[in-house]
């Protein structure tokens, strides 16, 4: 079988496969989904982090349920927000480490799926390098299972976007009057992608991209965003900073002169932050590359909500999984 090949192809835009009944089944991509899902969304993860105050971090939400895992791409942070928003709501976790797991043995990956199958799992977590994967695993399931994409080649990370976009509501509040900034490697990031369409959907001021023409895709300005290679001419009086890590393990040629000077005309200093608007914040997916992205007095700095992202990405986390396992998410902050 060749599923390892057919992973590759994205498929049909996966929109229509992501509801069932007008609610979340999957969630593989922000594409399509409309500004009412997204809202409700950040709603239910704003009750979620309410519990960040509270003794007892736990809702029985999906007890009786089991979470699988399935990390085809290495993760730290992603994997372990999942695992512990998983926790949080009481469910069963199982963290596969695809490496060392029985598809290097030889068995396809639909055999995996499968055998998953058999030991009653409800939900599926994929990372994979391979841009459409979580779309071909959501196509194969069982119809009890839900899939959440957690990041596939450079097609999408919904709900990195999903947090960013939070992370942006709770600080400034209405998105309308915003201007937000998003530098850096566009061309390479599933994570800009999302952000973008997260973005527009929820009628953002403005949203802008700023990094070197071989860094951003072609005719970008389609996703709808103002376009800037001069890093002073695009941070001026922006509300967001959203930096992103160089990918270079996307990268197959060289694409920047050098790290240095990458830095030199991108990257994120005090000097260049003083073009943004005094209140403006600093985000940055991670992991950052202090020296080629960002300076260390930027990212830990008091503009700076770089870690507030992480905390937040467990209340969003918590939010997708309860509500494509059809569970009403009604907690109290």
């Amino acid at each position: 079988m060749s599923d390892a090949g057919t992973a590759h192809r994205p498929g049909p835009l996966p929109t229509a496969m992501q509801l069932e009944d007008g609610r979340l089944r999957h969630l593989l991509t922000i594409e399509g989904l409309k500004r009412p899902l997204i809202e409700q969304i950040l709603d239910n993860a704003e009750s979620f982090a309410g519990m960040n105050d509270q003794g007892v971090k736990k809702l029985p939400l999906l007890r009786g349920k089991t979470v699988a895992n399935l990390f085809f791409e290495a993760s730290t942070r992603t994997r372990t927000t999942f695992e512990l928003a998983a926790k949080r709501l009481a469910a069963d976790v199982l963290n596969l480490n695809i490496n060392v797991s029985a598809t290097t043995k030889g068995e396809t990956l639909l055999d995996t799926l499968r055998n998953l199958e058999a030991m009653q799992c409800d939900m599926f977590v994929v990372r994979h390098a391979d841009s459409g994967a979580a779309h071909f695993i959501a196509r194969h399931v069982a119809p009890h299972i839900s899939v959440i994409n957690a990041g596939d080649g450079r097609h999408a990370h919904p709900t990195q976007a999903l947090l960013d976009v939070f992370t942006i509501r709770r600080h400034k509040g209405e998105l309308s009057k915003l201007r937000v900034a998003i530098v850096g490697d566009v061309l390479h990031s599933r994570v800009a992608r999302s952000q973008i369409h997260a973005l527009n959907v929820l009628s953002t001021g403005e949203v802008r991209v700023i990094g070197p023409r071989t860094l951003l895709p072609a005719a970008v300005e389609q996703l709808g965003v103002q376009v800037y290679h001069d890093m002073e001419k695009g941070l001026k009086d922006v509300d967001v900073v959203i930096m992103l890590r160089l990918q270079k393990e996307r990268m197959q040629g060289a694409f920047i002169p050098s790290e240095h000077e990458y830095f030199q005309r991108y990257g994120l200093d005090a000097e260049r932050l003083a073009l943004a608007h005094p209140e403006a914040i600093v985000m940055h997916p991670g992991p950052a590359n202090r020296g080629v992205e960002i300076a260390s007095e930027v990212a830990d700095g008091p503009q700076s909500v770089i870690l507030r992202q992480v905390t937040y990405g467990l209340s969003v986390r918590m939010a997708v999984m309860s509500m494509a396992m059809g569970v009403n998410p009604q907690v109290r902050a």
